[in-house]
């Protein structure tokens, strides 16, 4: 195994680190950070990096007053021969977020940075610095590429749990070192209100953390916010991102269950009913809270392509903004499908550009389990197994081009479903043939009721290899089911080697694929 030993980078982060962890919970729960100057901005919120390339990355922080935001990089952390990178002024528009974007780094190196939060009307007075760590990607394939993938956090009222330790699924996360975590969506619950108690099957008591904007349905912009911080609070997830950079896309949850463009909700629990309104609150919160490149862009799009060396890129779908609305999908033209004419045609263009040996398709919905939405269908499959259909029909559409244009190395990865599990898509046991064999690997959830599996659509062949899932619906954390995958690429031979992980870390699953081949 070429990647870097596991324990380098953690006892390089111990010292470090461990100022950013000693910080008390925020003041939204009535402590203000252990090294708070008084009267000077703080973040106790945290830092967290993301969309990190191999000489590029964004750094994230939230202050409790307007402050400007100041970051220092260097190669060690004592910050010797620091460099200095001035970024916005955070202010109540962005909810006193900011994110600052690092460019001109060092590839495959360790960078340290402090943020400073300073008084912008005295720029000599500064809060206590708080510090994190990223690796940038490496432009030496030799060097390989860890990183894990998962979704669904704080979802069914299942919130965090002191007595339970809290989101300790990132812990065993930061034990494998990741180069980046991917988060496949439903980085919140905003339909989701959480309560301070909930009675578990076996007679025991869940006891929540609560915030006022997680006791109802989020519909203004603040219960938006709010539902972002509240994650925050965990300190398990606070550190995590200061050693893990991100890559983040969203789903369903971030918003309201099951949305799509132009719906209009009949849930009795919202006073606002339109999805457009909620959706453009939840877009803009969702850009404060999370360092995403193309947020910042006029287009202020969620799909994206994450360039990480020569061995990876991956591509990041949006299945939530750009699709029609829920129907049963047995239609026979589809053009706007679940991606949208436009979305499709960047991933077609990009995947033919893109000369990484893997191509990780980040899919926030399975492609053939069955995900209804009432007598609807919210995901591609609509559980009919003969030939394409409704949404499946754009899939049919990528599939197809990804086989004539003989693109290797495609591997997809994917959430929402609240369970783990591995399907191979073969074309001899297909209604729709004109494809090569690929694998679809699901996990989740990170800290979420946890559901039975789906039932599997047969259009385009899926064999389900591995499947770990509860037999009865809204299992607790606490009665496991908790979920996380690993995707590790070998830098000598190219190697790609899939691994399905419970919450404490445990491996219950591993599939090893090939490079540079079309299918496998």
């Amino acid at each position: 195994m070429s990647h870097r030993p596991l324990p380098g980078r953690r006892s390089v982060l111990r010292g470090s680190l461990a100022a950013s962890a000693a910080l008390s919970l925020p003041t939204a729960l009535g402590a203000a950070p252990a090294f708070a100057r008084s009267g000077r901005p703080t973040a106790g919120w945290g830092v967290q990096a993301g969309d990190v390339t191999c000489d590029s990355g964004l750094v994230w922080v939230r202050s409790d007053r307007p402050a400007r935001m100041i970051v220092e990089t260097s190669a060690t952390e004592s910050f010797r021969n620091a460099r200095r990178w001035h970024g916005p002024l955070l202010g109540s528009g962005t909810d006193f977020t900011g994110t600052t974007r690092l460019r001109g780094l060092p590839s495959g190196e360790q960078i340290h940075y402090r943020v400073l939060l300073a008084d912008p009307d005295d720029p000599r007075r500064t809060g206590e610095p708080v510090t994190g760590t990223f690796r940038t990607a490496s432009a030496k394939r030799r060097d390989g590429v860890r990183f894990v993938w998962s979704g669904d956090l704080a979802g069914q009222g299942w919130g965090i749990n002191p007595e339970f330790g809290g989101y300790t699924i990132y812990n065993a996360m930061a034990a494998l070192d990741p180069d980046f975590f991917l988060c496949s969506g439903d980085n919140i619950y905003a339909d989701g209100p959480i309560t301070g108690t909930v009675a578990l099957p076996d007679g025991r008591t869940w006891r929540n953390i609560t915030t006022e904007e997680k006791a109802k349905v989020a519909e203004t912009l603040a219960e938006f916010r709010g539902n972002f911080r509240y994650n925050l609070l965990d300190e398990n997830l606070r550190a995590f991102n200061a050693r893990v950079p991100s890559i983040v896309q969203w789903d369903d949850h971030e918003v309201t269950n099951n949305w799509y463009p132009g719906e209009i909700l009949t849930d009795a629990r919202y006073t606002e009913k339109r999805v457009d309104v909620l959706a453009a609150r939840a877009r803009q919160a969702f850009s404060e809270y999370f360092p995403i490149s193309t947020l910042r862009r006029p287009d202020g799009r969620v799909y994206r392509v994450q360039h990480h060396g020569p061995l990876l890129d991956v591509f990041v779908l949006d299945m939530r903004t750009h699709r029609n609305a829920n129907s049963p999908g047995d239609q026979p033209t589809d053009p706007q499908g679940i991606l949208g004419r436009e979305q499709l045609e960047w991933l077609k263009r990009e995947l033919s550009r893109s000369r990484a040996v893997w191509k990780v398709i980040a899919s926030d919905m399975p492609i053939g389990l069955v995900v209804p939405d009432g007598t609807n269908i919210e995901a591609v499959a609509q559980g009919d197994p003969g030939k394409p259909l409704g949404r499946e029909l754009q899939i049919a559409e990528l599939l197809r081009f990804v086989k004539h244009r003989r693109i290797t190395g495609t591997v997809w990865l994917t959430a929402d479903v609240h369970h783990t599990s591995a399907q191979h898509y073969l074309p001899s046991k297909a209604a729709f043939t004109d494809f090569e064999p690929f694998w679809e690997f699901v996990s989740g959830p990170l800290n979420a009721g946890a559901f039975p599996a789906n039932a599997l659509d047969g259009t385009f062949g899926p064999d389900r290899v591995f499947v770990k899932a509860p037999t009865t619906a809204n299992v607790s954390p606490a009665g496991g089911f908790q979920f996380f995958g690993e995707v590790d690429i070998d830098g000598h031979s190219g190697e790609l080697t899939v691994r399905l992980r419970e919450q404490d870390g445990t491996v219950l699953f591993t599939q090893t694929l090939q490079p540079g081949l079309v299918g496998q």
